[in-house]
């Protein structure tokens, strides 16, 4: 059976450990506007929600509308284009699939692969820091 958009997007949500609240807060809805995309009981997502709710999920609206599969596949378009390095891409690719450096990867565009390690052991070195 194939999955529908709203076990797609429930699903994702909580792949990605994003509660209701981050969501909603990000797309600027209600919590019951959000969870009658969950239980479809809103079929058809509008564009102004597709597009962002794509982006939060970390995937494509493509993906979300089931036009693409599978979801793995898409992984390697994420950065197709965006590094010219392989390893570079690579690298940036385990960046955006890690939650908590996403931002990172919003913003390692055009840097080494070097550079972006060093942001990350820079990073790691202040949240070490703060659990003391």
């Amino acid at each position: 059976m194939t999955e529908q958009i709203h076990e797609r997007i429930k699903r994702l949500r909580k792949q990605n450990k994003l509660s209701v609240d981050e969501i909603v807060k990000k797309l600027n809805i209600s919590r019951a506007t959000y969870y009658r995309y969950e239980s479809n009981e809103i079929e058809k997502l509008p564009l102004t929600i597709l597009e962002p709710l794509a982006k939060i999920l970390n995937t494509t609206p493509a993906y979300l509308m089931g036009w693409q599969e599978p979801h793995q596949e898409n992984k390697s378009t994420q950065t197709e284009g965006y590094y010219v390095d392989p390893e570079t891409a690579k690298y940036a690719e385990m960046l955006r699939t890690r939650p908590e450096m996403r931002l990172l990867f919003s913003a390692s565009r055009g840097i080494s692969k070097e550079e972006m390690q060093e942001a990350v052991n820079y990073i790691e070195f202040i949240k070490s820091r703060n659990k003391k």
